[in-house]
């Protein structure tokens, strides 16, 4: 073989390889190897990093054996030479080579087997000697799938981390990417993925994280020489959620590290599960081939929520306090804070506490007091959801019912003032208004208008539940 080189014999083993894996895993953990010598049928290879090496041993190594004896004959062998941290204090790098053992007992005799290095290397995550069913999962035991309230705005979401709990990393959610705006249950979804998991299967090791202290985690790792056990620690991890990836952009070796756990869990079938405050197309300063893995699995957005979804959060916090409030105090909370379900759930414990330490009545005038340190500028216009909510509730009629196409009086009256009720105190055009119910077109919405006009005008009863509606909504709004 004396009239070959390494470089040559590499290239050859390139292309064979390149074959027999897929494009992307070719790129990832080929194309940084690194041919530096060829002595007597032993090709020696450069590799980064001490994982890197395993990786190659672990997922590899029948690849590499049979690429080796193909091109160099049977009696081919490979050693490694590790590129590892020097602790001396100078940042050059330095390399250990990894010889060839010629024993029966070795596990690939054709693959060089690592020497173990004479110093051992401390963990900054875990206890020395620490197992995997000690870690310390970091979640919130109060974050469950009970106490996460579902609806349209979230139905997906929720359906997917249920289903993912019940099945970790065997799923085609993997990994699972919750996005939304802040405020809307991301954290808290997230965290009852992992504590449903732990409940489902307590044998499996879970770790909830966010981007920010796994950076920092990282750069301790790289002060303290110790990248080794960063990455091995998180090797444990059978169910991994890491909140706010966002965090991540612009942090190239962070991303870097990261890449590489994610393919190890990913490859072992563990679950990952990524929360961000957009999607993974909208994520600025993070390294495409991050991006494509986010896009592996299932990318489920959180929306914020609607009318009812709101009320039924604020009923599920009053339930597990055990508190009762007035109903218009509710609503009216519910109507005027929108977005952020932190601050829905805030309100209503400044509610409380004004009410206890001020020994004052819980009411709506209190309740607009309170909302104004919430809201900056209170919306002077009523939704189309809480004017079919009040309707609704007035005629004893389910909302549902507005949307669908029947002929009972009681429904198609209610649908009608709702209408009404919704071209006098919203700016909806009378398309806007007629998609909120059902997907009716305008001229349906200018003949219920028309109808009720002409109601109120030949029936005082009727003009009277008129007027009493339209003074709840117009207190509201005041």
């Amino acid at each position: 073989m004396s009239s070959k080189d390494h470089q040559s014999v590499w290239a050859s083993c390139l292309k064979i390889i390149k074959d027999n894996v897929n494009l992307q895993s070719f790129k990832t953990w080929f194309e940084p190897i690194e041919p530096v010598k060829l002595e007597d049928d032993v090709l020696t290879i450069q590799v980064p990093s001490q994982f890197f090496y395993e990786w190659l041993e672990e997922h590899y190594v029948t690849l590499l054996r049979k690429t080796i004896k193909r091109e160099l004959g049977v009696n081919a062998r490979l050693e490694y030479r590790i590129v590892v941290e020097n602790s001396s204090g100078n940042n050059s790098p330095f390399t250990i080579d990894y010889p060839n053992y010629n024993t029966g007992a070795n596990k690939n005799p054709e693959i060089a087997a690592p020497l173990v290095m004479g110093t051992s290397i401390k963990n900054p995550f875990v206890i020395p000697g620490l197992k995997k069913v000690n870690i310390e999962s970091g979640l919130n035991a109060n974050y469950n799938f009970d106490n996460f309230i579902e609806g349209d705005c979230n139905r997906l979401c929720r359906s997917a981390g249920y289903a993912v709990a019940q099945k970790p990393g065997g799923t085609a959610f993997n990994p699972l990417v919750i996005y939304g705006a802040t405020g809307l249950g991301k954290s808290h979804l997230a965290q009852s993925i992992g504590n449903e998991v732990k409940q489902n299967f307590p044998n499996k090791t879970v770790l909830y994280t966010n981007a920010e202290r796994f950076t920092n985690q990282f750069i301790e790792s790289l002060k303290n020489n110790s990248i080794n056990d960063f990455v091995h620690f998180y090797q444990l991890i059978d169910v991994l959620i890491i909140d706010d990836i966002h965090f991540f952009a612009n942090k190239a070796k962070t991303q870097d590290i990261f890449f590489h756990i994610f393919n190890h869990l990913h490859q072992e079938s563990k679950q990952i599960v990524l929360t961000s405050d957009r999607p993974p197309r909208d994520l600025e300063g993070v390294e495409e081939r991050l991006l494509s893995r986010f896009k592996w699995g299932l990318s489920a957005d959180l929306q914020a929520p609607d009318f009812e979804t709101r009320v039924a959060i604020l009923e599920k916090k009053m339930y597990a306090d055990g508190i009762e409030l007035p109903k218009d105090v509710v609503e009216f909370v519910a109507y005027n804070i929108t977005n952020n379900v932190r601050e829905l759930e805030g309100a209503l414990v400044s509610l409380l506490a004004q009410a206890s330490l001020n020994k004052k009545q819980i009411d709506l005038d209190l309740a607009k007091k309170i909302v104004k340190n919430f809201v900056k500028n209170m919306s002077r216009e009523v939704s189309i959801d809480f004017i079919q909510k009040a309707v609704c509730d007035y005629f004893e009629v389910p909302v549902e019912k507005l949307k669908e196409k029947t002929r009972k009086r009681q429904v198609v009256q209610a649908r009608q003032l709702s209408m009404y009720l919704s071209k006098n105190f919203t700016k909806h055009s009378l398309k806007a208004i007629g998609k909120h119910f059902g997907g009716r077109d305008h001229s349906t919405v200018i003949h219920s208008c028309q109808a009720i006009q002409n109601l109120m005008d030949t029936d005082t009863k009727f003009r009277e539940s008129v007027d009493d509606l339209q003074k709840k909504i117009q207190m509201s709004i005041s």
